[in-house]
């Protein structure tokens, strides 16, 4: 058991500078594979959003620690092993982007302000960068993986690797690929169809004491209190006092996974943390330019040679796996493989089905029981399947 700032492992935080004159500036964690770093993949890890910080899919989702929540105070977390983490099978980088995403911070206010398509460019600027400095990993298989929000930026990211590739930008790539993820005509409704809005209304009252995030778990709306009341005192105090003053008891009488989140956004925030890493202060301008990525995915389907890995937690109401299904069918791919379900422990897992287009396939994958970031929820049974995919094999 070990505090954030002591732990003691092979990895490493640190900035890269992209953009004009390096005036975005993006934070990192990277995280040596625990098998062997010289020959397992490499993967570029992008949490939702846009806007959320890396630490979370570090600490919650697939890194090798999480919070030790029987010892931890928000003035010390303590930190214990998971036995589940992603880097057993790869090298991962966790980028905290935009500029104004967890410790990411950009020199001047415009570089603040930033879409998709730029995201996008960013993103791959960095990764290019980052295999500059390190060589040695340059030779190892690469996958880009993402959940939420950046389901829409990561096959532009894709593309733009495959178009430095072709015209010989350097460093060369070794592209794999993987992601997760809905969309429909309910966005754009007619205002002046009043039995769709009636019914739209009415969906929205069924569902608004519902977490969406995850359907069986208690919908908590205490959470908003207990930041802006007891938590904005709590991180006052710890900035006058060392003392132990909250302990997990006192935060988790709701039982509420909101709750466990207060600890890396204390310790993120703390100003002793920010001032160790040199932080800066940021405020986050983002624009959604970019409204579907299904023609990327049809591009790679019918020119690329690339795999693709789509997994969505059945019980996510955020972007329900139903929707990613139909996207998925408008790729006009092959089945390969129908609906069956894929195993862990002689116990159903999951659901999953396999596509394929000449040298393109896409695996698609349920989490039983996984919420909107699987491996949160699921992590034992969304390492089996990381792992499995990325020695072709069959879940």
């Amino acid at each position: 058991m070990v505090d954030i700032l002591t732990l003691k492992t092979k990895c490493g935080l640190s900035y890269i500078g992209v953009g004009e004159s390096d005036d975005v500036q993006l934070f990192y964690y990277f995280i040596e594979s625990e098998g062997n770093p010289k020959n397992d993949p490499l993967m570029l890890w992008l949490t939702g959003g846009p806007g959320c910080s890396a630490l979370s899919g570090l600490l919650y989702e697939i890194g090798p620690f999480t919070i030790n929540y029987a010892n931890s105070t928000l003035e010390k977390p303590m930190l214990e092993i998971n036995p589940h983490s992603w880097t057993k099978a790869a090298s991962i980088i966790f980028l905290d982007q935009p500029a104004g995403s967890g410790f990411s911070y950009a020199k001047t206010p415009e570089a603040y302000i930033t879409n998709d398509t730029l995201s996008t460019l960013q993103t791959y600027q960095f990764l290019r960068k980052w295999l500059v400095d390190h060589p040695t990993f340059l030779n190892n298989p690469l996958y880009l993986g993402s959940d939420s929000y950046n389901g829409i930026v990561l096959p532009m990211i894709v593309q733009e690797i495959y178009n430095g590739n072709e015209v010989g930008e350097g460093p060369h790539i070794n592209i794999k690929s993987t992601e997760e993820n809905c969309y429909g005509e309910h966005l754009n409704v007619d205002p002046n169809n009043s039995l769709c809005i009636h019914d739209l209304q009415v969906v929205d009252k069924c569902l608004e004491r519902i977490r969406k995030p995850h359907i069986l778990e208690p919908f908590c709306d205490t959470f908003n209190a207990l930041k802006s009341d007891l938590f904005r005192r709590v991180l006052r105090s710890l900035e006058k006092t060392p003392n132990d003053m909250w302990s997990l008891p006192q935060l988790q009488i709701q039982g509420c996974r909101a709750d466990n989140y207060l600890y890396s956004y204390t310790w993120a925030n703390s100003r002793n943390v920010r001032k160790a890493l040199h932080i800066h202060e940021e405020v986050l301008s983002y624009t959604h330019n970019v409204l579907s990525t299904i023609t990327y995915h049809q591009h790679f389907a019918n020119h690329k040679n690339c795999r693709a890995l789509v997994y969505s937690g059945d019980h996510d109401m955020v972007v329900p796996y139903l929707g990613t299904l139909n996207w998925i069918e408008l790729l006009n791919l092959l089945v390969v493989s129908d609906w069956r379900p894929w195993f862990v422990d002689e116990q159903v897992a999951g659901y999953t089905m396999k596509y394929s287009n000449h040298n393109y396939t896409l695996t698609f994958a349920t989490v039983k029981g996984g919420g909107h970031t699987a491996p949160e929820y699921k992590p034992k049974e969304c390492l089996s399947m990381f792992m499995r995919w990325l020695a072709d094999d069959p879940l």
